[in-house]
C-alpha cells in the first residue's frame, strides 16, 4: 500500500464519495481504486468551488475534497480557497508537495506556506508514517469548532512511498463535538430580550452547520421575534415564514431595512457579526447578544453587550427553555409583528411590481427572478447567486426555502464562484432542480467548466444574465469606457453551451422567459446540464442599500 492509497481509505472511511480534481496528481487513481468518484474540472479554481459547494449543502458531514498538481495546480486554486476561508467553508485540500529533496527551494511554490492565512489547519504529510495521525487532525479540525478549509500537504515522493497495508486498519471516523453555552449568561440574555420592545434575531451560517433550523423556528415563535440572516446564512430561517425578515448584505428588503434600523436588541446566533461591504452592519446604539463557537468573533467589530459561547442548536435549545420559563408557558406578543411584516414587504414589493413584470426589451434581470420565483418551487431547488449585480438583484427578492436551499456567498467574492458551487450542490442533492445565476463577465472567468457538468453527467443549470457590459462598473470606467469601450463583452453563450454539450437556449423576448425555465428545467430532470442566456439590460436599481 502507498500513502495515498492510504488517503484514499481513510476518505472512504469518513464517508467521502466525491474527488474534485485536476491532474496531475496520483491521488486521483487512488481514490478510483477506492470507490471515491473524481470529478474533473477544466480548472482548479472552478474545482475547489465543487468542493466547496458540496460541503455547503451536507453541512461538511461529509466534507467535500478538492486535489491538485503542486506547483500551478496549488497556484491556480489559491483564489477559491480563499473563498471558502472567507466563508467559513469545511472542505478538505490535497495539494501534491513537491518532492522533499526540493521542498522550500526557490522558486518551488510550497503550499504549507503560501496557504497558511487562508486556511483554518494545514499540514505536510512528511514522512509516511504520519498518514493515518494527520489525517486524523485534520478531519477533526474539519467537524469541531468553527468550519474552514483544512489542507494537507503530500510530497510528491512520500505519495507514492510504501506503507503496511494494514496502515489504516485501526482508523475509526473522527466524531464532531460541540458544547453548550454558559446556563447563567443564557438567562440574563433571554431577560434582555423579552424585555426589549423592537428586539431582531440576526441568524448567520453557524444556524445551519449546527442543524439548528427547527430550533430557531420554535424559538422564533415562542417569542415573536422576527429573523434576519446574513448573506452566508440565507435560507437558516425559512423566507416564506411570518416572521422572516429576508437576508441582509450589501443591499436588503424594506422589511429588514426597517425592523434591524429600530431594534433595540440584536440577537446574532451563529454568526461572525463581521463588518465586510458584502455584509449588513448592525446600527450604533443597540444592545447586542452574540451567541458563536468561535471566540475570535465576539467584540471583533462590535462591543458585544452578552457574549455567549456554544453550539447555536445547543444555545438556542438552552434560550427558549429560559424563555418558557420566563413566560411561565405563555407566547410572547400578540402575533402583531408577523401582521407588520407582511404589510411592509407587500408595500415594498408593490412598488418593485413595475420592474419585476416588465416587458422591456433587452429584458429586465428582475423579469427573469421574478418569474422563476413564480414557476420554481424554492423547496425543491438550491439556488446561488455571483459576484457583481446578480447578487444584488437577488437577494433581497428570492425567498429561500429550507436549510441550504439557498447558497450565499462574497467575503471573497471572485467572479464565476457560483459555477462550481452549483455543481457541487448537485453532486450533494442530486433530487434537488440546482440553479447559479451569473452574469456575462462572470461566465466569462469559468463558463468552460459547464462543460465539466456535461461531461459528468451533472444536471445543473445556469443562467447567464448578458448585457454585453461589466454593468457594475458604469460609473468606475465611465472615461476609459467612452475612449476605449472597456466595458464591452461580446459572445454569444448559448451557442457555446450547446457546442460543450449541453442543452441550452438564447431568450430575448420577456414573454418568453418563464416558458424557458420550465423548459430548462425539464431539460434538468431528463439528465442534461443546461444553460440560459437572457439577454438583459443595464439594470442599475437596487433594493434598499446598506444605510449603516
Amino acid at each position: 500500500m502507498r500513502t495515498i492509497d492510504a488517503i484514499a481509505q481513510i476518505l472512504k472511511k469518513e464517508g467521502i464519495e466525491y474527488l474534485s480534481a485536476f491532474p496531475t496528481t496520483p491521488i486521483i487513481e487512488a481514490a478510483a481504486d477506492a470507490g471515491v468518484r473524481p470529478i474533473i474540472c477544466r480548472q482548479e479554481r472552478v474545482g475547489v468551488g465543487i468542493g466547496d459547494g458540496y460541503s455547503r449543502v451536507t453541512n461538511g458531514n461529509p466534507a467535500g475534497v478538492f486535489a491538485m498538481q503542486y506547483g500551478p495546480g496549488a497556484e491556480n486554486a489559491y483564489a477559491g480557497v480563499a473563498t471558502a476561508f472567507s466563508d467559513a467553508v469545511p472542505m478538505l485540500l490535497l495539494p501534491l508537495g513537491h518532492p522533499r529533496e526540493r521542498d522550500g527551494i526557490y522558486p518551488h511554490y510550497s503550499s504549507l506556506r503560501s496557504y497558511a492565512s487562508v486556511t483554518k489547519q494545514i499540514e505536510q504529510i512528511n514522512v509516511p508514517e504520519r498518514v493515518v495521525e494527520t489525517m486524523r487532525r485534520s478531519f477533526a479540525a474539519l467537524k469541531r469548532g468553527r468550519p474552514g478549509p483544512v489542507m494537507v500537504e503530500v510530497p510528491a515522493d512520500v505519495a507514492t512511498a510504501e506503507v503496511p497495508d494494514n496502515t489504516v486498519d485501526g482508523y475509526r471516523p473522527v466524531k464532531p463535538a460541540v458544547a453548550a453555552g454558559n446556563p447563567t449568561d443564557i438567562q440574563a440574555a433571554a431577560q434582555v430580550l423579552l424585555n426589549a420592545e423592537n428586539p431582531v434575531i440576526h441568524a448567520g451560517q453557524g444556524v445551519m452547520y449546527a442543524g439548528a433550523t427547527d430550533e430557531l423556528v420554535e424559538f422564533a415563535e415562542l417569542t415573536q421575534i422576527p429573523v434576519m440572516t446574513t448573506m452566508a446564512g440565507k435560507s437558516a430561517f425559512p423566507e416564506k415564514h411570518p416572521l422572516a425578515l429576508g437576508s441582509g448584505s450589501g443591499v436588503m428588503n424594506r422589511a429588514c431595512y426597517q425592523f434591524v434600523s429600530r431594534a433595540d436588541v440584536v440577537f446574532g446566533i451563529g454568526t461572525s457579526f463581521t463588518q465586510h461591504g458584502m455584509t449588513m452592519s448592525v446600527p450604533a446604539g443597540k444592545t447586542l447578544i452574540h451567541a458563536t463557537n468561535d471566540p475570535i468573533d465576539i467584540d471583533k467589530n462590535y462591543s458585544i453587550d452578552h457574549p455567549i459561547l456554544g453550539d447555536a442548536k445547543l444555545v438556542l435549545r438552552q434560550f427558549s427553555d429560559a424563555c418558557k420559563d420566563i413566560l411561565g408557558g405563555d407566547q410572547r406578543g400578540d402575533g402583531s409583528v408577523s401582521e407588520e411584516i407582511a404589510s411592509v414587504r407587500q408595500e415594498w414589493l408593490d412598488e418593485w411590481m413595475p420592474t419585476l413584470t416588465s416587458n422591456q426589451n433587452p429584458i429586465t434581470p428582475y423579469r427573469v427572478i421574478w418569474e422563476f420565483m413564480q414557476n420554481v418551487n424554492s423547496d425543491d431547488a438550491i439556488v446561488t447567486h455571483d459576484s457583481g449585480s446578480p447578487r444584488d438583484q437577488i437577494m433581497p427578492f428570492y425567498q429561500a426555502g429550507g436549510p441550504r436551499s439557498y447558497l450565499g456567498w462574497g467575503k471573497s467574492h471572485g467572479l464565476g464562484t457560483g459555477l462550481g458551487l452549483n455543481i457541487g450542490a448537485k453532486l450533494a442533492a442530486p433530487n434537488k432542480f440546482v440553479v447559479n445565476f451569473m452574469g456575462d463577465a462572470a461566465f466569462g472567468m469559468v463558463g468552460l467548466d459547464f462543460e465539466t457538468a456535461v461531461r459528468s453527467s451533472i444536471p445543473i443549470l445556469t443562467v447567464v444574465f448578458y448585457n454585453s457590459t461589466k454593468a457594475v462598473e458604469t460609473d468606475a470606467m465611465e472615461n476609459s469606457n467612452n475612449h476605449y469601450g472597456t466595458r464591452d463583452l461580446g459572445g454569444n453563450y448559448a451557442d457555446l453551451g450547446r457546442d460543450m454539450g449541453g442543452w441550452s437556449e438564447r431568450v430575448v423576448d420577456p414573454t418568453e422567459v418563464a416558458p424557458a425555465i420550465l423548459r430548462a428545467k425539464a431539460a434538468t430532470e431528463n439528465g442534461e446540464a443546461a444553460l440560459l442566456e437572457f439577454i438583459t439590460n443595464e439594470e442599475r436599481a437596487f433594493s434598499h442599500r446598506r444605510p449603516f
